[in-house]
């Protein structure tokens, strides 16, 4: 059976996951700030939601990308030397998330990011610990990305893209920000084509566990992020 939280009721031991379900550790306990911070520092993640009723997960292995290890291809670099899109930072997050929700994927009917997630993950970004990256064309927002930072920790959540490479673009200028201020790995979750062709790979829980308790340690900034610090040249 998976656990049901009440309100007040902690996570289960992430070894308790149901691999054959993608994962699936939990369900219930409410999307609250707090209870959300707290499944990110513990390997945890919500997955959408049934009944208003948050899924929680913690497969194994783990999809992650060590910002160094980040792959820039050579059509990529051009892109970004033409300055095709501007990027922005954390001017949109609603719009960003709403695009994720809307926007259509292979192999995907509908949409896990719930009006719930929607309301949770924004009120996460006004309290400074959630963040958008934004590629427009002009004034019209065509790709980006959004996710949590814990201390020196990126946990990305979803992307979307309106244009060839503008989703791209905006996760080469989030590498270029967690590298400038020592963010140490990006939590892609679980695997896909796209994220491997960026530099994505997977390691198995336990190792990506440990690593995640060294670095979410670290103090947070909550402040809202820009790109007034960032080295915008290719």
């Amino acid at each position: 059976m998976i656990p049901f939280l009440g309100p007040h009721d902690l996570f289960p031991p992430v070894d308790m996951a149901r691999e054959e379900m993608g994962g699936l550790l939990a369900v219930g306990g409410g999307l609250q700030p707090d209870r959300l911070l707290a499944a990110y520092r513990q390997g945890i993640f919500p997955w959408g939601t049934v009944d208003g009723l948050p899924l929680w997960y913690s497969p194994d292995p783990r999809m992650v990308l060590f910002p160094e290890e980040f792959r820039l291809t050579r059509s990529l670099r051009k892109t970004l030397r033409a300055g095709k899109f501007a990027v922005r930072f954390d001017t949109d997050f609603a719009g960003v998330m709403a695009a994720c929700a809307t926007t259509p994927r292979d192999g995907q009917d509908g949409t896990w990011i719930t009006p719930e997630m929607k309301e949770a993950y924004v009120r996460l970004h006004e309290l400074g610990w959630a963040h958008s990256v934004e590629s427009y064309e002009g004034d019209t927002l065509v790709g980006g990305l959004y996710g949590l930072a814990i201390g020196r920790m990126f946990y990305g959540e979803s992307m979307f893209s309106r244009r060839t490479d503008a989703s791209k673009v905006a996760f080469a200028h989030l590498v270029r920000y967690l590298v400038s201020n020592q963010l140490g790995m990006i939590d892609c979750q679980m695997h896909t084509d796209h994220l491997a062709s960026l530099g994505a790979r997977e390691i198995p829980r336990d190792a990506f566990l440990t690593r995640l308790s060294a670095l979410t340690a670290a103090a947070s900034s909550r402040a809202h992020w820009s790109t007034d610090q960032l080295d915008l040249a290719w």
